[in-house]
Order: C-alpha cells, then sequence, then structure tokens
C-alpha cells in the first residue's frame, strides 16, 4: 500500500495554500562544466589521432595488413604465449614458496627467501637475461657429482643445456617469482589473523590451514594484481629479442631487416600484443567477479558503466511515491 506525501507551501498570510504532490518533485543534477569541456578536449585529441592514423601514407597500411598473419608472425606470436604462461606458472609456484618460506619463523628458510625477492627485484630482468644466456663464460660445463670425489652423476654443456628459450624461462621465470612472492605474501597478510588462531585452536596442522582456509581467502587479494603481472610479463617477453629468441618482437624485427619496412611491422606486433592484452584483460575481470562473491566488495564496474555514469547520460530519476 503506497502512501503519497504533499509539501505544502506557505502564502503570505502564513497559511499553507498549495500543496505539491511528491510525485511531481524532481532532483536536479549537479552541473559540471569541467567534465564536459574536458570530455570534448579528449574526444577532439581522439579525432585528431584517428585522422593522423587515417591519413598518413607512412604507416602503410597495405603492408601491415599484409604481414598481420604472416606464418614468421604468427608463429613469433605462439612463442610469446608460450613463453609467457610457462614463465608464469614458475613464478606462481616458486613466488608462493618463497611466500610461505619468508613468512616462517625459521630463518633458515626466511633469510634466503628474503635475499632472493632484493636480488631479483633489485636487478634489471634484461642483465639477468643476458647474463643466463652468456652463462657459459661463467660456467663452462654444468656439472653433478656425489660430494668428497664421489662419480659424476651428469654433465653437460652449458651452451648445450642454456638455448636461448631456457635462457629466457630462466630469466623471465626467476624474475616474475620475486614479484608473486610479494603479492602472495601480501594476500597472505591480508587474511584475518583470527581465523588461523581459531583453527589451530580446533586442532587442525598449519599445512591444512594454509590450504584450506588462508589461501582461499587471500585469492581475493591475489588475483587483481596478478592478472597485471600476467600482463605484464606478456609484454616483458619482447626483451628476450636480444638473446636472438624468435618471438613476436624478432620476427617482426627479423622481417624488416630485410624489408626495411620497420613502421608497418613494428604496427603489426604493436596489434597482436594489444589483441592478447585485451583478451586477458576480459579474463582478469572474470576472475575478479568469480573471487569478489560473498564478499562486501562490489564487482569492478565495466568501462561503458563508468562512461555513463559520469557523464551522466542517465536521466535523473525523481522521488519515490
Amino acid at each position: 500500500m503506497s502512501t503519497s506525501t504533499s509539501h505544502p507551501i506557505l502564502g503570505g498570510d502564513g497559511h499553507a495554500n498549495v500543496e505539491t504532490p511528491a510525485s511531481q518533485l524532481r532532483t536536479k543534477a549537479p552541473r559540471r562544466p569541467g567534465r564536459w569541456v574536458a570530455s570534448v578536449l579528449v574526444l577532439f585529441l581522439a579525432l585528431l589521432l584517428v585522422q593522423f592514423l587515417v591519413t598518413s601514407e607512412n604507416f602503410e597500411w597495405d603492408v601491415v595488413g599484409q604481414y598481420l598473419f604472416f606464418p614468421r608472425i604468427l608463429q613469433g606470436l605462439w612463442t610469446t604465449i608460450w613463453l609467457t604462461v610457462v614463465c608464469m606458472v614458475i613464478a606462481v609456484v616458486l613466488g608462493t614458496l618463497v611466500a610461505v618460506a619468508r613468512m616462517s619463523p625459521n630463518p633458515i628458510l626466511s633469510v634466503p627467501s628474503a635475499i632472493y625477492v632484493w636480488f631479483f627485484r633489485g636487478t634489471p630482468v634484461l642483465v639477468q637475461l643476458i647474463f643466463w644466456f652468456n652463462l657459459s663464460s661463467l660456467i663452462p660445463e654444468i656439472t653433478i657429482a656425489l660430494p668428497f670425489g664421489g662419480p659424476v652423476l651428469f654433465s653437460e654443456s652449458t651452451n648445450a643445456l642454456i638455448t636461448p628459450l631456457m635462457a629466457a624461462i630462466l630469466g623471465l621465470g626467476l624474475n616474475e617469482a620475486a614479484y608473486m612472492s610479494e603479492i602472495v605474501r601480501g594476500g597472505i597478510l591480508g587474511v584475518d589473523q583470527g581465523q588461523s588462531e581459531a583453527a589451530t585452536a580446533l586442532g587442525m596442522p598449519k599445512r591444512r590451514i594454509l590450504q584450506r582456509i588462508v589461501l582461499p581467502q587471500a585469492m581475493r587479494l591475489i588475483i587483481p594484481p596478478s592478472s597485471n603481472e600476467f600482463i605484464n610479463l606478456l609484454k616483458t617477453t619482447s626483451l628476450v629479442s636480444v638473446i636472438t629468441l624468435s618471438e613476436l618482437l624478432y620476427s617482426a624485427q627479423s622481417i624488416y631487416s630485410q624489408s626495411f619496412q620497420i613502421i608497418p611491422l613494428l604496427v603489426v606486433a604493436s596489434i597482436w600484443y594489444l589483441v592478447v592484452v585485451s583478451v586477458l584483460s576480459f579474463g582478469q575481470r572474470f576472475l575478479e567477479q568469480r573471487f569478489s562473491r560473498g564478499s562486501s566488495r562490489s564487482a569492478p564496474v565495466s568501462l561503458w558503466a563508468r562512461f555513463s555514469r559520469n557523464l551522466m547520460l542517465r536521466r535523473p530519476r525523481g522521488a519515490a511515491s
């Protein structure tokens, strides 16, 4: 049963002589001229950019279309995706182990893990890639033998073992593991300590508490930065071109070094990077929504919803009757 309210308007004698139904009242949206000016400016700059991209002959869009699905480009794209996935798996597994070890009260575990994070976060990933690629200068042969003059179990030339692909996996995987360990550690620290204490009081072992209670709740805090690291790792794979690994950028470079069509081939590589990053961004949104269920935090808002809300494309609603 709905009730209607009315608001009297007082006349000159102080008596109410006019009543306005509440259903006729309308809220007035605040004026935001600065937002509209900024929107018009951004739209104008976007139109200039589109005009430049369409009218400039230096992009050679016909050449871009010719090489967009070129077999060597697609092979480099596959190498980039495969390398990103393998290195991220290594980073997640190793980073989780390093994070748990760093939080251990045992200094034999916490100190080496802290040194690991300090070293790999403190040196550039490009330097690490070049170091692994030239490891044979430091260790010509990798040998595994039993201590105290025991028999040799394994011996192989370093150049035969550390190929450009292996150097890329070691350089990117170990470096990314240091960053993932900090992300995992931050997620674990974000879980209420009282839940672990309650599980300990019930007699649950620490390993099961970590697997069943702490990590599932920490995933809400781990997923967003991990997804960003995954996207960043995809772009970082372009650095392995310096060690002659035929990923996406190196494939484009090898083509334009012969055809001298530098800009079109760089545009081709950029288009494929944007496509893969866009797909990963949709996956990131899906994971965030999935792990946000049951929490007080709201799900991520889509780009169009933010655009509509900020520009006030929706009509102001009146007061409910």
